[in-house]
C-alpha cells in the first residue's frame, strides 16, 4: 500500500523537528513537509498534496482554523481529494478545537499526547474515520455547548427513526461501533449502516461532527 503522506503545521521549530522524526520512523508514513504559519500551510498543501495534515490552532499570520477552511476550500475548487486535518492543541477544553472541527477538521489531539496515540490518530483519519479522544472531546464540546447555549433541533432530526436516535446518542457519547453493537444487541455492520444513515440525514461528515451536533442542539428524545 502507498505510504501515508503527512504534513505538519506549527510555529515551534523544536516541536516540528520532534514530530518529523516520529513520522519518519514509521515505515507506512512519509513526511510531506512542514510550515510555521497558516499562510505557508496553504501553499504547502497545494504543492505537496499530503493525505493528512497536523495543524496547530494558534499561529501567526493565519491561524489553524482559517487555514483549515482555506485548504479545504482550495482543494474543493481544484477538484482534488481534501487532506484529513488533525488539530493540535495544548488544552483539552479549548473552544478553538471545536471551531476547527466545524471548519472541517477530522478531530483533535493534545500536543502532549503519547507518540503512539498521535500515530494511531494519523492512520485513523486516513482511513476515513474521525479522531475521538473520548473523555477530553466530550468535555470539550459539553463545555462549548454550555457556553454558547443550545439551539433547537433542526427539521432533519425528525427524519431519524427511533433506533437511529438511539445509535446517535451512543455515538455522541464516544462509544465505538463494537461498544454500540454490544449495547444494542446488533452486529457492528448494522451499527455502521445506522451511523452512515444518521450522518447522511443530518448532513454531517463524520462522528466528530456528530458529537458537535449533539452538544450544540437541544435534541428531544
Amino acid at each position: 500500500m502507498r505510504p501515508i503522506r503527512v504534513a505538519l503545521v506549527d510555529d515551534q521549530a523544536l516541536f516540528r523537528a520532534g514530530i518529523r522524526m516520529l513520522v519518519e520512523s514509521q515505515p507506512d508514513l512519509v513526511f510531506a513537509g512542514e510550515a510555521g504559519d497558516g499562510v505557508a500551510a496553504v501553499q504547502l498543501v497545494a504543492e505537496s498534496q499530503p493525505d493528512v495534515v497536523l495543524m496547530d490552532v494558534r499561529m501567526p499570520l493565519l491561524d489553524g482554523i482559517a487555514a483549515t477552511q482555506r485548504i479545504l476550500a482550495d482543494t474543493d475548487r481544484a477538484g482534488r481529494p481534501a487532506p484529513r486535518i488533525i488539530v493540535l492543541t495544548t488544552f483539552d477544553l479549548d473552544e478553538n478545537a471545536a471551531r476547527a472541527i466545524r471548519a472541517g477538521a477530522s478531530g483533535f489531539v493534545l500536543k502532549d499526547a503519547a507518540p503512539e496515540f498521535l500515530l494511531a490518530a494519523i492512520r485513523t483519519v486516513h482511513q476515513g474515520n474521525a479522531v475521538l479522544a473520548a473523555t477530553a472531546t466530550r468535555e470539550l464540546f459539553a463545555h462549548v455547548g454550555r457556553g454558547n447555549g443550545r439551539r433547537p433541533a433542526p427539521a432533519a432530526w425528525g427524519e431519524l427513526t427511533s433506533r437511529e436516535r438511539e445509535i446517535f446518542d451512543l455515538a455522541a457519547r464516544g462509544l465505538s461501533n463494537s461498544e454500540i453493537a454490544a449495547a444494542e444487541f446488533v452486529s457492528e455492520a448494522t451499527v455502521k449502516t445506522h451511523v452512515s444513515r444518521v450522518l447522511q440525514k443530518l448532513g454531517l461528515r463524520d462522528r466528530v461532527q456528530l458529537v458537535v451536533f449533539a452538544y450544540e442542539h437541544d435534541l428531544p428524545a
